[in-house]
C-alpha cells in the first residue's frame, strides 16, 4: 500500500505538473520555461547522487558510456520537452496530457524496430488509443489543433526517449543518466532561447511558481518517489498507476485553471486510458516485463 500510494502521488505531481506548464507559458517563452525548469531537476538530483555514492548504490560504468547514453537521451528529451511545451500553448491542460502519454502505447508499437515485438494486447492498445485521440482533438470538418498535432509529436520523442533509456539504461548508474540529459536538455533549451526569445530575469521571476513546481516536484521529487517505489511495486501496479497522470492532468486542469472537457473529449480520455491499460496487459496480468522504465516525465 505505501508503494502504492508513492506511485498514485508520482502520477498526481505529474499530472498536475501540466496545469503548472500552462500557467508559465504565461510569463515566458516555453524554450525559457524548460530551460530553467530542467536546470532545477538536475540540480535537485544531486543530493540524491551524493546519497547513492555515500551507501555504495551506485551503478559503476566507463565515462564514455555515461556521456554517450546521456547525450542521446538528452538530445530526445529535448525535442520531446520542447514540443510538449510549445503545444500547451495551443491546448488544454488535460488534453496535453493524455496525449503525452500516449508514448505507453507507442513504446511497444516503436519496440518492433528494435526487435522487441509487441502481441495482440499491443495492436488492441493502439487501435482504442488512436480511436480515443480521434475523439479528443478531431472536430467537425476533420480539424486538429496543432497544439495537439505538437504535444502528438512529442509522445513520439517522449517513447523513443524511452526506447533508449530501456536499450542503454541498464548499463549506467539511473540518477547519473537523469542529471546528464537534465543538464544537456536544459543548455539546448537555454541557446534556443537565446535564439527566439527574450528571456528576461522579470519573466522568469513572475513564473517561479510553476517553474518551481516543474522543476522541483515534477522532475526531482517524482523522479524520486518513482525510483524508491517501483523497487518493491509490482509492474502491474506502475503500470496502471503512473498511466493515471493524463486523469491527474484533466482534472488539474478543472480545479485549477477552469478548464471543462465536454461529453465527446471525456469519451476519448477513457478511449485512451482503456489504450494504455490494454497496451500494457501482459504487464499487468505478469507474463512479462513492461518495456516501459523507469521514466522521467515531464
Amino acid at each position: 500500500m505505501k508503494n502504492d500510494a508513492l506511485l498514485l502521488m508520482t502520477a498526481m505531481i505529474w499530472g498536475f505538473a501540466f496545469v503548472a506548464q500552462r500557467v508559465g507559458m504565461r510569463f515566458i517563452g516555453p524554450f525559457t520555461y524548460n530551460a530553467v525548469r530542467f536546470a532545477l531537476g538536475a540540480a535537485s538530483l544531486l543530493p540524491l547522487l551524493y546519497w547513492r555514492r555515500a551507501r555504495g548504490r551506485q551503478i559503476r560504468s566507463s565515462v564514455r558510456l555515461r556521456i554517450r547514453v546521456g547525450l542521446a537521451a538528452g538530445a530526445f528529451l529535448f525535442f520531446a520537452a520542447s514540443l510538449q511545451q510549445i503545444g500547451i500553448v495551443y491546448t488544454s491542460a488535460g488534453k496535453a496530457g493524455f496525449i503525452t502519454t500516449l508514448y505507453v502505447v507507442l513504446v511497444p508499437l516503436f519496440g518492433i524496430v528494435v526487435r522487441r515485438g509487441t502481441g495482440i494486447a499491443g495492436w488492441v492498445g493502439a487501435l482504442l488509443a488512436v480511436s480515443g485521440l480521434y475523439l479528443l482533438s478531431v472536430r467537425e470538418g476533420f480539424t486538429v489543433s496543432p497544439g495537439d498535432l505538437l504535444v502528438l509529436a512529442s509522445a513520439v520523442f517522449w517513447a523513443l526517449h524511452v526506447l533508449i533509456i530501456d536499450l542503454y539504461g541498464r548499463y549506467v548508474d539511473s540518477i547519473e543518466l537523469s542529471i546528464i540529459q537534465f543538464a544537456l536538455c536544459s543548455v539546448l533549451c537555454g541557446v534556443t532561447a537565446l535564439g527566439f526569445e527574450d528571456p528576461g530575469f522579470q519573466g522568469i521571476l513572475t513564473a517561479a511558481v510553476p517553474i518551481l513546481y516543474g522543476g522541483l516536484f515534477s522532475v526531482g521529487i517524482a523522479y524520486t518517489l518513482q525510483v524508491v517505489a517501483q523497487k518493491n511495486a509490482p509492474p502491474s501496479h506502475a503500470a496502471i498507476l503512473l498511466s493515471l497522470e493524463g486523469a491527474f492532468a484533466a482534472l488539474g486542469g478543472w480545479l485549477l485553471i477552469g478548464e471543462v472537457l465536454d461529453p465527446r473529449s471525456l469519451a476519448g480520455c477513457v478511449l485512451m486510458f482503456a489504450g494504455m491499460l490494454a497496451s500494457q496487459w501482459q504487464v499487468i496480468t505478469g507474463s512479462r516485463k513492461s518495456l516501459t522504465p523507469s521514466v522521467q516525465d515531464p
